[in-house]
């Protein structure tokens, strides 16, 4: 039996949330930064037809933004994440087996449906999220990851297909003639460095690609690329993932809206990040056995001295306590902090990370002791939940905090804080 598989893809998903709850930024040229409101991450439709690219830094187009009147929001994750778990708790709902891919795309495994009702079927999936979202989606289908991705590469392009681009359903003619108008940019997985190579070799369309004979050049080696050809020749490669696998490693690093020179500024971004990635491996219900705290003063500051320095400190007994965390982390600054520098960037990461039904204590932890962790960690997790995130935080995290990322046009939390709801008015 052929495999049918579909990507769900929200489309320009940073930008249509900003829209959705600030419908004046519809039809007009919207982007929205990275941390900091450094880089473009997002744009709509009208702000990629000015030329805007992605990853290109704002200040270079503070004179088109004008120009054009280019609207710029600060990333806003807590909507975006939110806004992405409304999305793929609906597309759980169509499909026994989901892979979510990122924040704004999942797989879903559409084997044993009838090919030709799968586009309606899609197209009732468009309608769904549109309806109890406001998110506009495109989905693509095909027999393998890659193919459905390319489908879905269609279903943006032409507005013919409403959104819905279903290879399975097609004639083999048809299908290759879509894939020969493909770049092979555009191709899951080749990405641009690879495709100029590949071009040299006279392999320009994803039709290319699916044709080439593995043994003609030397420039196939990679495993990597055999599964892609293998899987545009409906052979699956990449097997959808049932479950997420926990993370094995955690990581909370920002660079500061400004360089920092005292410590107790820099001790309270690491108490923040050490309490963020706290929080992060409660979620997935693992301890940590491992903290590693490094620092570093900016490498494109030439007046400046530099600096880099870290440190990694094995736990004397696994945990997901915050309070133990940022003790250590707390520690480990003091041991590697070097008076005199300007630092740009801080963070922490988790390693050693085990399941907590896997959890060996050692031979002086008591079991009384952790229980009262595990219970206090649920109730500060549970106060926050419903309280918001900010309402018990450790002491050293601050309270001013001027080194805190930069997000000048950062939107209301609409979806995840009461006191940001939008109310509705009547007018009489």
């Amino acid at each position: 039996m052929n495999c049918s598989i579909a990507i769900v893809d929200c489309n320009n998903f940073y930008v249509s949330c900003e829209q959705l709850f600030n419908p004046k930024l519809k039809n007009k040229p919207v982007v929205v930064l990275s941390n900091n409101d450094g880089c473009i991450v997002a744009r709509s439709e009208e702000a990629k037809a000015l030329g805007v690219r992605m990853g290109e830094p704002w200040f270079q187009l503070k004179t088109l933004a004008k120009k054009h009147n280019i609207i710029t929001c600060s990333s806003n994750y807590a909507l975006y994440s939110d806004m992405s778990d409304r999305v793929m708790s609906i597309l759980s709902k169509f499909s026994p087996n989901q892979d979510i891919y990122s924040i704004d795309e999942c797989f879903l495994d559409f084997t044993g449906f009838c090919k030709d009702d799968l586009t309606i079927y899609a197209q009732k999936i468009c309608n769904c999220i549109q309806q109890q979202t406001g998110l506009t989606v495109c989905i693509g289908i095909g027999s393998s990851k890659t193919l459905a991705k390319l489908a879905n590469h269609v279903a943006k392009k032409n507005s013919s297909f409403q959104n819905v681009c279903n290879f399975n359903a097609m004639t083999i003619q048809k299908q290759n003639k879509l894939l020969n108008r493909i770049n092979t940019k555009d191709v899951w997985g080749i990405g641009k460095q690879l495709s100029i190579k590949l071009q040299k070799t006279g392999i320009y369309t994803a039709f290319d690609l699916k044709n080439l004979n593995l043994r003609t050049i030397n420039l196939q080696s990679s495993v990597y690329l055999r599964k892609i050809i293998f899987e545009l020749n409906n052979i699956v490669c990449f097997k959808l993932k049932e479950t997420t696998a926990p993370k094995k490693k955690i990581t909370c690093s920002r660079s500061f809206s400004t360089a920092i020179t005292d410590f107790k500024d820099l001790e309270q971004s690491i108490t923040l990040y050490a309490s963020r990635a706290a929080e992060k491996l409660r979620q997935q219900n693992s301890y940590t056995g491992s903290i590693h705290i490094h620092i570093s003063t900016s490498p494109f500051n030439k007046k400046e001295s530099c600096y880099t320095n870290s440190t990694t400190i094995p736990l004397p007994d696994q945990t997901d306590n915050t309070l133990v965390l940022t003790k250590f982390a707390s520690f480990g600054l003091r041991t590697i902090y070097c008076n005199g520098y300007k630092y740009q960037k801080a963070g922490i990461s988790l390693s050693k990370i085990v399941p907590r039904k896997k959890y060996q204590p050692s031979l002086f932890n008591k079991k009384e002791k952790q229980e009262k962790s595990d219970n206090l960690m649920m109730i500060l997790d549970k106060i926050n939940t419903k309280m918001g995130r900010k309402i018990l935080v450790v002491a050293s995290e601050g309270i001013t905090q001027p080194w805190k990322m930069k997000q000048n046009n950062k939107s209301l939390s609409y979806t995840t804080d009461w006191h940001d709801l939008i109310v509705a008015n009547q007018f009489i």
